[in-house]
């Protein structure tokens, strides 16, 4: 039922944005969504079941953005720029995404535990597993940029000062969610360590 999962989903995030995880009751997610209590409880097993697809989500919908930043403009220290810009702004807009990156969960955002389940069906057990650490999504954000930039008309830089690169924009990313740089942004910031580190 994936318009129930999406639509279960939503309600959930929206509460989530009204109150903390604690004080989030399924019964109103499963009502503000249209559903039943027990179509919610069938598709997530209970509410650390949401509480990690909703994570999961959110992680998913963060790396989409990642990727559509990697395939815009053909001067990588652009692209570089423009993922940079998309994680503070992800971050700046989710209070999920900032967490997952940062790794800083507060008591009002849902901190799932892995609950492994042997019987459970594969896609239930990929959705059980550990969310990505921070150290993941660096790794994770990095290897793609890199995936990217050493396409058809790639930079004409050594593989390995590429991946550094990358890491050293997505950190400089992260460093931005956690104290906000002044006038110009994250962009001007990793723009003027492209400009010495990366070659069109």
């Amino acid at each position: 039922m994936p318009a129930a999962r999406e639509a279960l989903l939503d309600a959930a995030f929206a509460a989530l944005a009204r109150r903390p995880w604690p004080a989030v009751r399924m019964v109103d997610v499963a009502a503000s969504a249209g559903f039943s209590r027990q179509t919610l409880y069938n598709e997530f097993g209970g509410k650390d079941g949401l509480a990690r697809a909703l994570v999961r989500r959110e992680a998913e919908g963060y790396l989409a953005g990642v990727d559509r930043a990697l395939t815009g403009p053909s001067d990588p220290r652009d692209r570089l720029t423009a993922t940079a810009e998309w994680t503070a702004s992800a971050a700046r807009d989710s209070a999920l995404v900032r967490a997952m990156l940062t790794g800083c969960w507060s008591e009002r955002l849902p901190a799932p535990r892995v609950v492994p389940r042997p019987w459970a069906v594969p896609a239930q057990r990929r959705a059980d597993g550990a969310l990505p650490s921070p150290g993941d999504f660096v790794a994770l954000v990095r290897d793609r940029a890199v995936a990217a930039l050493s396409g058809p008309g790639a930079t004409r830089q050594d593989p390995a000062d590429l991946g550094r690169t990358c890491e050293l924009a997505v950190r400089l990313a992260l460093s931005c969610i956690a104290a906000p740089p002044a006038e110009g942004g994250v962009a001007d910031l990793v723009r003027d360590v492209l400009a010495r580190r990366l070659t069109p």
